[in-house]
């Protein structure tokens, strides 16, 4: 499976007997699927199905697909409704007739609206369902190409992302190599700090040990960097993966973000502390990307 971003455009034409008609679909980012959907008054049916086939085929995002269909103008039945010319003449009957007047004209009457109809041209059970198959059938088309476009972005993302979760991995790999953080050094700093404890006076020895297991504590950061690197290696085994993996991608950013700054929180080393500094820049860089995956 690939990995797919969350955003695209796609749209696609057809047409059947006098109906032409065309979709568009977009999709943004979401937390979700949330699906809105338009369709023109007598596509019913499409609407059902089409909602179904969209919710089927995309995981997240947030989705805007619109059906635009246009019937090419046929000349229409012209019908006389009898019933209402009849009630028309009727009510003329009682119409005293003045000198200046001259008795109703059939070309008048049928001028008169409602006594004339128009009936529209209407596809048959069979013409219908064919047109329904057939917009459906573009349907696809556009989910296709929209389809195509998101997993097109979503390469190019996990390349991206790829790179970051790379440097990551250098970075806590360089933290680690760094002189100030090997046993000797540390245990130097910690010299230096319990001696300046205990040229405080009155401090009571036990509050001296409890300071100095602290300061063990805190200098400290193999479980962080022990952490950063297993978080980059399932990273990268997701990415591998591929399918709808952004939920657990941004779950794994928010592990990675915590981690660096426990880190910087700990480092008493100025070379630790620039590290620290540029793994966040990484991390949260990651995480901006994560937001676009599917």
């Amino acid at each position: 499976m690939t990995v797919a971003s969350m955003t695209g455009f796609a749209r696609a034409r057809g047409s059947l007997g006098p109906w032409s008609y065309v979709w568009e679909i977009k999709s943004v980012n979401a937390k979700g699927l949330d699906l809105r959907l338009r369709v023109p008054p007598g596509f019913d049916a499409v609407e059902v199905k089409a909602r179904a086939a969209l919710s089927a085929r995309l995981a997240r995002g947030s989705v805007f697909a619109s059906l635009n269909a246009k019937r090419a103008e046929a000349e229409g039945i012209a019908r006389v409704n009898r019933p209402a010319l009849d009630k028309l003449l009727a009510a003329l009957d009682d119409v005293p007739l003045h000198a200046n007047l001259r008795p109703a004209s059939l070309d008048g009457l049928l001028a008169v609206k409602g006594v004339v109809e128009i009936l529209e041209p209407e596809d048959d059970e069979g013409a219908r369902a064919a047109l329904d198959e057939s917009v459906l059938a573009a349907l696809h088309a556009a989910l296709d190409s929209l389809l195509a476009a998101r997993e097109a972005e979503g390469f190019a993302l996990a390349a991206v992302l790829g790179a970051r979760l790379d440097r990551i991995g250098a970075l806590a790999a360089e933290a680690d190599a760094l002189p100030g953080r090997q046993p000797e050094a540390i245990r130097q700093r910690l010299a230096q700090q319990v001696a300046r404890l205990l040229d405080t006076e009155g401090l009571d020895p036990a509050r001296l040990h409890q300071e100095a297991v602290l300061m063990a504590v805190k200098a400290d950061v193999r479980e962080e960097l022990d952490r950063l690197a297993a978080h980059v290696g399932a990273g990268g085994k997701l990415l591998a993966q591929g399918g709808p993996i952004g939920r657990r991608l941004d779950f794994l950013a928010q592990e990675l973000s915590r981690e660096t700054n426990t880190l910087c929180a700990k480092s008493n080393d100025p070379s630790l502390t620039a590290i620290g500094l540029d793994l966040k820049i990484e991390v949260e860089q990651f995480r901006e990307q994560v937001q676009n995956i599917e």
